[in-house]
């Protein structure tokens, strides 16, 4: 058994049946994977990148370019399109994740190499726990079965990590400042390590920015945490290494700005950030109503997604939602309106940014600080089981196991690794924070996963997998809990006493 649990060729093959398992067994659709297929199909076939808008094709800017290439690349590559394609998309997105889980368990062993030192035994321990964790993980495999971005925005996250951690911690190195400035022993890549693991952490960023609008967030995260590793001792090196960094994100993203420059005539490096057509109505004041209460998935489904699309109930809507008798008739009047012809007006949408602001001034506390603080457990101790058969219901806990007791037992169960998997991320953490030589990486994955947790508490809707970027960070910290202590260590550090362990 130990043989088997010590072999990365075993975990691989695990992960794959478990990902395949998924494939067959719970294909799932999305109301983006339609768009893309779309975007894709016109793109591959017409060689416009837009959508089918009255009676002709559009070009449009609603999503980045990287999927639907890679929608087109299988499309032509089988010479299937949309539903008749899945199976392989989904296949091929099976090979993308795990190579993810390999990029993860070396993230997890440069953790452990920069605290414990070229200790081999114990780094190949981690890589192979790592690998374990995330070929088993069946919230991030779960989405291989599913035409979204999350596969590529997980394996791209992972590799810019892989590259920016050993950068950090070279630049904190008393000893390395030197060689940053002067170095000229050793080959190209020896000379100049650090300009490229900056120019591949930044053409990782630009790649993931190509499926992700919000990926340089970690580039921005990485500059700062650079430039502080590098204040007062290589700081003009460490603004050499940001300025190549961004050069290099900039490159996949160039074609995508100069079309939109060329075809929709505006400046546009991104996506626009409501993701509208040209002339359509963003409905800010709705948005802001629901910030003021909504933080539950299920409320999405029920609220904000209906919007434009069916009519929504006021019995659906939340008592949390209305601070009194008048303010919920005051709603009810307005989507009285707005379910007659299933269109938010100007005006309904003035009414809704009314009742949001009278909200916020009662209770500006509860907008600004306690929404978003219930909508960051929401999102990080979700069950994550949107796109399985499983109705995701705990509470209460003896309705919920009379109504169906398996569904109960295996949503109770994801729940529990869910949580799993945070408190090892944070032990393997509190592990790393014990050596120094660890720290300047170990702040660069917690302010990420930091940041965007706040980011994701303002978006419109609280998706939980929005969070599943951050778990090749989470597993890689968790797969420190695994790392032994050497007797010849400082028993109340856990790792070595010696200068030399960075």
């Amino acid at each position: 058994m130990k043989r088997i649990f010590s072999s990365s060729l075993v975990a691989i093959l695990a992960g794959l049946g478990l990902r395949l398992f998924f494939v067959l067994k719970f294909p799932a659709d999305s109301g983006d994977a339609v768009l893309y297929e779309e975007i894709a199909t016109n793109w591959l076939k017409h060689h416009i990148y837009g959508m089918n808008l009255n009676g002709g094709i559009v070009p449009v800017d609603l999503r980045m370019p990287g999927y639907p290439a890679f929608l087109a690349f299988i499309y032509a590559l089988t010479g299937k399109m949309a539903i008749a394609a899945h199976i392989w998309v989904m296949l091929a997105q099976v090979l993308v994740d795990l190579l993810g889980c390999v990029v993860i368990a070396s993230l997890a062993a440069l953790l452990v190499s920069q605290a414990q030192g070229a200790d081999k035994a114990r780094t190949a321990r981690v890589f192979t726990a790592a690998l374990w964790l995330a070929a088993l993980c069946p919230f991030t495999a779960n989405y291989t079965a599913v035409v979204m971005t999350e596969v590529f925005a997980i394996f791209l996250t992972g590799l810019t990590c892989v590259a920016f951690v050993p950068l950090v911690a070279t630049l904190r190195d008393d000893s390395a400042a030197g060689f940053l400035r002067h170095g000229t022993t050793g080959g190209f890549a020896a000379r100049r390590r650090a300009d490229i693991l900056s120019a591949f952490g930044g053409l990782f960023v630009g790649w993931a920015t190509l499926f992700r609008p919000e990926s340089p967030m970690l580039l921005l995260i990485a500059w700062v945490v650079l430039l502080a590793a590098a204040w007062k001792r290589t700081f003009l090196t460490g603004i050499r290494l940001c300025v190549i960094s961004g050069i290099a994100c900039a490159l996949p993203l160039a074609p995508w700005a100069l079309r939109n420059a060329i075809t929709l005539h505006e400046v546009q490096i991104l996506t626009p950030k409501y993701s509208n057509l040209p002339g359509e109505l963003v409905p800010r004041g709705f948005m802001a109503w629901e910030k003021t209460w909504l933080f539950r998935m299920r409320d999405c489904y029920l609220v904000p997604w209906k919007l434009e699309e069916e009519a929504i109930r006021i019995e659906d809507i939340p008592a949390r939602a209305f601070d009194s008798s008048e303010e919920r008739s005051r709603v009810a009047s307005i989507l009285d309106e707005y379910n007659k012809t299933l269109h938010l007006t100007t005006e309904e949408d003035s009414q809704f940014a009314e009742i949001a602001r009278e909200r916020t001034a009662r209770h500006p506390l509860r907008t600004y600080l306690w929404i978003p603080a219930i909508r960051a457990l929401t999102i990080w101790f979700a069950p994550r089981i949107e796109l399985v058969p499983l109705s995701g219901k705990v509470f209460p806990l003896q309705q919920s196991w009379k109504e169906d007791p398996v569904d109960q037992c295996f949503t109770v169960g994801f729940v529990l690794l869910n949580i799993f998997y945070v408190i090892a991320a944070g032990l393997g953490a509190l592990k790393l924070w014990r050596c120094p030589a660890a720290r300047s990486s170990l702040a660069l994955l917690i302010a990420f996963l930091f940041v965007r947790t706040v980011f994701l508490t303002t978006l419109e809707t609280p998706e939980p997998r929005y969070v599943l970027v951050c778990f090749p960070i989470v597993l890689a910290l968790a797969a420190q809990i695994f790392v032994r202590r050497d007797p010849r260590q400082d028993p109340a550090t856990n790792y070595p006493s010696s200068s030399g362990s960075g």
